[in-house]
């Protein structure tokens, strides 16, 4: 265990190529907070990077217990990456509780920082420790710096004019100043921020926070806590131009604004708040000036009716939501399919069944999302790889929607929506329009709502526009005329159109790439956020000199052309997903004779890149 010592000599600069922090405390800490300001300043240094919240499940679990840690992982880097990290090289730990939690997650050798102002024998009890790990050998084996930050940052604020209580909540900007020190980190990002949080109204706390910020960043030279300093510097993988740091939740809702304005429409968006999703439905409502319309109703039914109901009269509707108000919007998604009017549904998916683990990432909706309606009623699926994909995804679920009259399921998970990366700003002059075809009376002839363009699509008629009145509802519709048919051969008929028009879907999807050889012994085939931990094992391997081939699905269902060629040119295909193998099952089903390999965790964590290259190495060799 190091000791701090007063002895001001400069330390040497180290440079590093990644480095992965995790900082953990209970859930009234600070820590998203503390990673999300570590996460702009670096993108604003140019680094790449990659993140990873973990909130804990219960809203209110007890402080200072394992149930309320709550953590927040980041990596940062000068080169291209893809996960927030395997392993940590550094853990922050505000309390016994956070370190019971996390420690076994940091890399041998790494270095743990311990705020021992937490360490107290009720804490440990609290933690369910009999021990403590600071004390008792636990934590041979890595690096352990153990301060009282608490007593630090009091003796920074004593005259503050805050109480002590209010002093000791800013213990987290104390430990953020010594992680910016450590790493070369520029103050002025995070100052800049909380003058203007605080500045107006609260002028005593901004100044107090930034000088617990300052203290913690002096800490590192005063004290000597580290034994030398890293700089991580710019990233220069990165394509050419302007970024900003974005989140996957705003990404998605940013992705539906643009698709709306794509194809000159107004979003409408019913949502109910569920987490992981609730903040898709608050970014929305921030962009009320980009003719965004938000309702926030009463229950999950409500508001996807009133998204369709939204659509009826001529908007965009959308509506959001995880697995279990999933399962409530099912009859009335059923309807949006057989009125055939555009919808967008945003699943954003977590651990489960019923309330499961409301705050952990899965991937174990997608058999819900292709099949869970009653009778037929093909819906198309489309799922996010990355946090900056659920940009160009929402915008092309928007597409799909409007040019085919159909409700569309994006998935996502939390990992996915709570991450964040470097998003490089689309040109959207470069964006294609999204065709919208409003229907027009036209004199002398019949109006035939479920009549039909080349792509199987109805035509949309706006309410109250003359010459176009016909029937809705959810009862079974007459070929062309709309109106209600309970005859079995007009039954097969329009259930036959509905389907030949989501399948004819693929026809307007590109194949996807294959990454690596073209042919060979495997092919690690993924969907949704398995593509960091995909993409950066199989970089891994291929640097080893190891053959291995990777692709990534976008569309799920229908799924796209070219796909029975490209396993055909492998001996074994590989489908690493967050659930049991639900993908792999539904390939078996529509690929007979491929041999689909399936590699599933439920661990409600995203999946581990060194565990997955562990797998995949294993396939090769065997």
């Amino acid at each position: 265990m190091t000791t701090p010592t007063d002895i001001g000599a400069e330390l040497p600069l180290q440079q590093a190529e990644t480095v992965v922090i995790r900082f953990a405390g209970d859930s009234g800490d600070g820590m998203q907070l503390t990673g999300n300001q570590f996460t702009t300043t670096s993108a604003l240094a140019g680094n790449d990077l990659a993140t990873l919240p973990d909130y804990p499940a219960e809203i209110r679990a007890p402080i200072g217990t394992r149930a309320g840690v709550s953590g927040f992982q980041l990596a940062f880097s000068s080169t291209d990456i893809h996960t927030p990290g395997d392993a940590p090289d550094v853990l922050v730990a505000m309390n016994p509780a956070a370190l019971a939690v996390n420690y076994k997650q940091i890399k041998p050798g790494g270095l743990i920082l311990a705020n021992t102002g937490n360490f107290g024998k009720n804490d440990l009890k609290k933690a369910e420790l009999e021990t403590n790990p600071l004390e008792d050998g636990t934590l041979d084996g890595y690096r352990v710096i153990a301060i009282d930050i608490n007593a630090r940052v009091q003796e920074a604020l004593k005259d503050s004019g805050l109480s002590k209580k209010d002093a000791e909540r800013c213990k987290n900007l104390y430990t953020l100043g010594l992680m910016y020190w450590l790493y070369s980190r520029d103050l002025k990002p995070t100052e800049d921020w909380l003058q203007k949080k605080f500045g107006e109204k609260a002028p005593e706390l901004a100044a107090a926070n930034i000088l617990a910020l300052r203290s913690g960043f002096n800490a590192g030279d005063i004290h000597q806590l580290f034994q030398g300093r890293f700089e991580v510097p710019k990233c220069e993988d990165l394509p050419a131009g302007t970024y900003r740091n974005i989140m996957g939740n705003p990404a998605i809702a940013l992705g539906l604004i643009t698709g709306a304005e794509l194809a000159g429409l107004e979003l409408v968006c019913g949502s109910y708040p569920i987490t992981p999703a609730t903040t898709i439905l608050e970014t929305l409502a921030a962009h009320k000036h980009y003719r965004v319309t938000t309702l926030q109703m009463e229950d999950e039914i409500a508001a996807v009716c009133a998204a369709i109901g939204a659509s009826f009269a001529g908007k965009l509707g959308c509506t959001s939501t995880s697995g279990p108000g999933m399962a409530l919007k099912t009859e009335a998604m059923g309807l949006a399919l057989m009125t055939e009017l555009p919808l967008v549904v945003v699943n954003v998916q977590r651990g489960g069944p019923s309330t499961g683990l409301p705050t952990k990432t899965e991937q174990a909706d997608l058999n819900q999302a292709i099949y869970g309606r009653n009778g037929e009623a093909p819906i198309p699926v489309l799922a996010c790889a990355t946090v900056s994909d659920a940009f160009e995804c929402a915008i092309e679920a928007c597409r799909i929607a409007v040019e085919y009259m159909t409700p569309v399921i994006l998935l996502t998970d939390g990992y996915i929506a709570n991450g964040a990366e470097p998003w490089k700003l689309p040109n959207i002059d470069e964006l294609p329009k999204i065709k919208q075809k409003f229907a027009v009376a036209k004199e002398g002839e019949e109006f035939l709502p479920y009549s039909r363009d080349e792509k199987g699509a109805r035509p949309w008629a706006k309410p109250g526009t003359p010459g176009l009145a016909h029937r809705i509802g959810g009862l079974e519709k007459a070929h062309l005329t709309g109106s209600v048919c309970y005859d079995s051969e007009n039954h097969e008929f329009m259930v036959h159109a509905r389907a030949e028009k989501v399948a004819g879907i693929r026809d307007s999807i590109k194949t996807p790439e294959v990454h690596g050889p073209a042919k060979g012994d495997l092919l690690v085939l993924g969907w949704g956020s398995t593509y960091g931990a995909i993409t950066e094992s199989c970089e891994a391997l291929r640097r080893k000199g190891k053959e291995v081939s990777q692709m990534h699905l976008r569309h799920l269902f229908p799924l796209p052309h070219g796909l029975a060629e490209i396993f055909a040119n492998f001996k074994q295909v590989l489908v690493p997903e967050i659930n049991l193998g639900q993908l792999a099952r539904i390939l078996r089903a529509e690929y007979p004779g491929v041999e689909f390999l399936s590699h599933g965790r439920v661990l409600g964590l995203p999946l581990s890149a060194h565990e997955l290259a562990g797998k995949i190495e294993g396939l090769l060799e065997n």
